[in-house]
Protein backbone atom coordinates (compact mmCIF):
# COMPACT_ATOMS: atom_id res chain seq x y z
CA UNK A 1 0.00 0.00 0.00
CA UNK A 2 1.80 3.17 -1.16
CA UNK A 3 1.33 6.62 0.86
CA UNK A 4 -1.49 7.81 -1.31
CA UNK A 5 -4.08 4.35 -0.68
CA UNK A 6 -3.14 4.83 2.95
CA UNK A 7 -4.43 8.23 3.10
CA UNK A 8 -6.78 7.38 1.58
CA UNK A 9 -8.66 5.05 3.70
CA UNK A 10 -7.27 7.03 6.61
CA UNK A 11 -9.42 10.15 5.30
CA UNK A 12 -12.41 7.70 4.41
CA UNK A 13 -12.11 6.57 8.05
CA UNK A 14 -11.97 9.93 9.86
CA UNK A 15 -15.04 11.11 7.07
CA UNK A 16 -17.20 8.48 8.30
CA UNK A 17 -16.62 9.13 12.23
CA UNK A 18 -17.34 12.78 11.48
CA UNK A 19 -20.75 12.12 10.06
CA UNK A 20 -21.38 9.45 12.66
CA UNK A 21 -20.36 12.22 15.57
CA UNK A 22 -22.34 14.80 13.90
CA UNK A 23 -26.00 12.47 13.71
CA UNK A 24 -25.30 11.36 17.04
CA UNK A 25 -25.62 15.43 18.09
CA UNK A 26 -28.42 15.65 16.79
CA UNK A 27 -29.67 12.19 18.29
CA UNK A 28 -30.41 10.19 15.30
CA UNK A 29 -30.84 6.48 15.80
CA UNK A 30 -28.75 3.98 15.02
CA UNK A 31 -29.88 3.27 11.39
CA UNK A 32 -30.41 7.32 10.95
CA UNK A 33 -26.40 7.80 12.19
CA UNK A 34 -25.07 4.78 10.07
CA UNK A 35 -26.35 6.42 7.03
CA UNK A 36 -24.98 9.90 7.89
CA UNK A 37 -21.95 8.22 8.16
CA UNK A 38 -21.80 6.30 5.22
CA UNK A 39 -22.78 8.87 3.03
CA UNK A 40 -20.46 11.64 4.41
CA UNK A 41 -17.42 8.93 3.75
CA UNK A 42 -18.96 8.36 -0.22
CA UNK A 43 -21.04 11.40 -0.96
CA UNK A 44 -18.20 12.90 -2.90
CA UNK A 45 -16.45 10.27 -4.67
CA UNK A 46 -19.90 8.81 -5.95
CA UNK A 47 -21.14 12.52 -7.28
CA UNK A 48 -17.62 12.69 -9.11
CA UNK A 49 -17.76 9.20 -10.49
CA UNK A 50 -21.18 10.24 -11.48
CA UNK A 51 -20.65 13.58 -13.23
CA UNK A 52 -17.78 11.89 -15.08
CA UNK A 53 -19.82 8.54 -16.12
CA UNK A 54 -17.42 6.35 -14.22
CA UNK A 55 -20.09 3.49 -12.93
CA UNK A 56 -20.42 1.30 -11.15
CA UNK A 57 -19.00 3.97 -8.62
CA UNK A 58 -15.56 2.94 -7.02
CA UNK A 59 -17.11 1.81 -3.76
CA UNK A 60 -19.17 -0.31 -5.28
CA UNK A 61 -16.00 -1.80 -6.75
CA UNK A 62 -13.98 -2.16 -3.81
CA UNK A 63 -15.93 -3.92 -0.96
CA UNK A 64 -12.78 -2.58 1.14
CA UNK A 65 -14.39 1.05 1.06
CA UNK A 66 -17.79 -0.59 2.56
CA UNK A 67 -15.96 -2.36 5.47
CA UNK A 68 -14.09 0.04 5.90
CA UNK A 69 -16.85 2.84 6.51
CA UNK A 70 -18.98 0.54 8.25
CA UNK A 71 -16.34 0.02 10.74
CA UNK A 72 -15.46 3.40 11.52
CA UNK A 73 -19.11 3.88 12.43
CA UNK A 74 -19.05 0.91 14.49
CA UNK A 75 -15.89 2.11 16.41
CA UNK A 76 -17.53 5.37 17.24
CA UNK A 77 -20.33 3.77 18.44
CA UNK A 78 -18.35 1.79 20.93
CA UNK A 79 -15.65 3.92 21.89
CA UNK A 80 -17.77 7.02 21.81
CA UNK A 81 -16.52 8.93 24.77
CA UNK A 82 -13.00 8.18 23.27
CA UNK A 83 -13.60 9.44 19.94
CA UNK A 84 -14.63 12.96 21.48
CA UNK A 85 -11.57 13.45 22.92
CA UNK A 86 -9.68 12.82 19.74
CA UNK A 87 -11.21 15.39 17.93
CA UNK A 88 -7.96 16.90 16.79
CA UNK A 89 -6.75 14.15 15.60
CA UNK A 90 -9.60 13.40 13.43
CA UNK A 91 -9.42 17.18 12.61
CA UNK A 92 -5.92 16.28 11.00
CA UNK A 93 -7.08 12.95 9.35
CA UNK A 94 -10.31 14.63 7.52
CA UNK A 95 -7.33 17.72 6.49
CA UNK A 96 -5.69 14.99 5.25
CA UNK A 97 -8.67 12.81 3.87
CA UNK A 98 -9.69 16.21 1.88
CA UNK A 99 -5.96 16.83 0.63
CA UNK A 100 -6.04 13.25 -0.94
CA UNK A 101 -9.69 13.00 -2.30
CA UNK A 102 -8.66 16.54 -4.02
CA UNK A 103 -5.86 14.62 -5.66
CA UNK A 104 -7.69 11.10 -6.62
CA UNK A 105 -11.07 13.83 -8.09
CA UNK A 106 -8.07 15.50 -9.95
CA UNK A 107 -6.07 12.59 -10.90
CA UNK A 108 -9.67 10.61 -12.45
CA UNK A 109 -10.60 13.62 -14.16
CA UNK A 110 -7.10 14.22 -16.10
CA UNK A 111 -7.77 10.37 -16.95
CA UNK A 112 -10.91 11.34 -18.58
CA UNK A 113 -8.78 14.06 -20.35
CA UNK A 114 -11.09 16.87 -18.65
CA UNK A 115 -9.93 20.76 -18.59
CA UNK A 116 -8.42 21.80 -16.00
CA UNK A 117 -11.39 24.04 -14.76
CA UNK A 118 -13.33 20.73 -14.83
CA UNK A 119 -10.61 18.84 -13.13
CA UNK A 120 -11.04 21.33 -9.74
CA UNK A 121 -14.30 20.58 -9.93
CA UNK A 122 -14.22 16.88 -9.47
CA UNK A 123 -11.01 17.51 -7.23
CA UNK A 124 -13.26 19.54 -5.01
CA UNK A 125 -16.52 17.27 -5.33
CA UNK A 126 -14.24 14.08 -3.71
CA UNK A 127 -13.32 16.10 -0.69
CA UNK A 128 -16.42 18.51 0.12
CA UNK A 129 -19.40 17.07 -1.64
CA UNK A 130 -19.70 14.40 1.54
CA UNK A 131 -19.52 17.04 4.05
CA UNK A 132 -22.41 18.95 2.41
CA UNK A 133 -24.71 16.10 2.54
CA UNK A 134 -23.93 15.42 5.63
CA UNK A 135 -24.29 18.66 6.97
CA UNK A 136 -27.82 19.27 5.45
CA UNK A 137 -29.29 16.04 6.46
CA UNK A 138 -28.59 17.07 10.09
CA UNK A 139 -30.20 20.04 8.94
CA UNK A 140 -27.07 22.75 9.30
CA UNK A 141 -25.87 25.01 6.93
CA UNK A 142 -22.44 22.97 5.42
CA UNK A 143 -19.42 24.11 6.92
CA UNK A 144 -17.76 25.05 3.51
CA UNK A 145 -20.51 27.79 3.10
CA UNK A 146 -19.72 29.73 6.25
CA UNK A 147 -17.25 28.85 8.53
CA UNK A 148 -13.98 27.59 7.87
CA UNK A 149 -11.26 27.79 5.05
CA UNK A 150 -12.28 24.82 3.54
CA UNK A 151 -13.30 24.18 -0.10
CA UNK A 152 -10.90 27.32 -0.55
CA UNK A 153 -7.84 25.26 1.11
CA UNK A 154 -8.76 22.45 -1.62
CA UNK A 155 -9.18 25.06 -4.69
CA UNK A 156 -5.29 26.24 -3.55
CA UNK A 157 -3.97 22.79 -3.29
CA UNK A 158 -5.54 21.26 -6.31
CA UNK A 159 -4.65 24.82 -8.39
CA UNK A 160 -0.67 23.57 -7.06
CA UNK A 161 -1.38 19.92 -7.98
CA UNK A 162 -2.12 20.86 -11.49
CA UNK A 163 0.40 23.01 -12.06
CA UNK A 164 3.07 20.53 -10.79
CA UNK A 165 1.45 18.04 -13.31
CA UNK A 166 1.71 20.74 -15.71
CA UNK A 167 5.46 21.29 -15.45
CA UNK A 168 6.04 17.07 -15.03
CA UNK A 169 7.09 17.61 -11.60
CA UNK A 170 7.64 13.88 -10.16
CA UNK A 171 4.16 12.68 -8.84
CA UNK A 172 5.19 11.79 -5.00
CA UNK A 173 7.02 15.07 -4.62
CA UNK A 174 3.13 16.66 -5.98
CA UNK A 175 0.77 14.84 -4.36
CA UNK A 176 3.14 15.87 -0.95
CA UNK A 177 2.99 19.14 -1.96
CA UNK A 178 -0.55 19.28 -2.51
CA UNK A 179 -1.36 17.77 0.62
CA UNK A 180 1.11 19.55 2.75
CA UNK A 181 -0.46 23.17 1.32
CA UNK A 182 -4.06 22.52 2.13
CA UNK A 183 -2.94 20.85 5.68
CA UNK A 184 -1.33 24.27 6.40
CA UNK A 185 -3.60 26.40 4.86
CA UNK A 186 -6.43 24.49 7.35
CA UNK A 187 -4.54 24.56 10.40
CA UNK A 188 -2.99 28.59 9.86
CA UNK A 189 -6.88 29.02 9.28
CA UNK A 190 -8.18 27.29 12.52
CA UNK A 191 -5.76 28.40 14.36
CA UNK A 192 -6.19 32.39 13.63
CA UNK A 193 -9.64 31.96 13.12
CA UNK A 194 -9.57 32.66 9.34
CA UNK A 195 -12.38 33.12 7.01
CA UNK A 196 -13.91 34.56 3.85
CA UNK A 197 -15.54 37.49 4.07
CA UNK A 198 -19.23 37.08 4.22
CA UNK A 199 -21.61 38.50 1.53
CA UNK A 200 -23.95 41.24 3.12
CA UNK A 201 -26.58 43.18 1.17
CA UNK A 202 -27.51 46.62 2.59
CA UNK A 203 -31.15 46.86 2.55
CA UNK A 204 -33.24 50.18 2.77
Amino acid sequence: MNLLDFADYAGTFAFAVSGTLSASEKKLDLFGASFIGFITAVGGGTMRDLLMGNTPVTWVKNVDYFLLIFSAIIFTFIFFKRVIKLKHTLFLFDTIGIGVFTIIGIDKALIYDLSAPICMVMGLSSAVVGGVIRDTLCNDVPLIFHKEIYATACIVGGTIYLLLDFFNVNLYFSQIATITSIIIIRLLAVKYNLSLPKVTFAQK
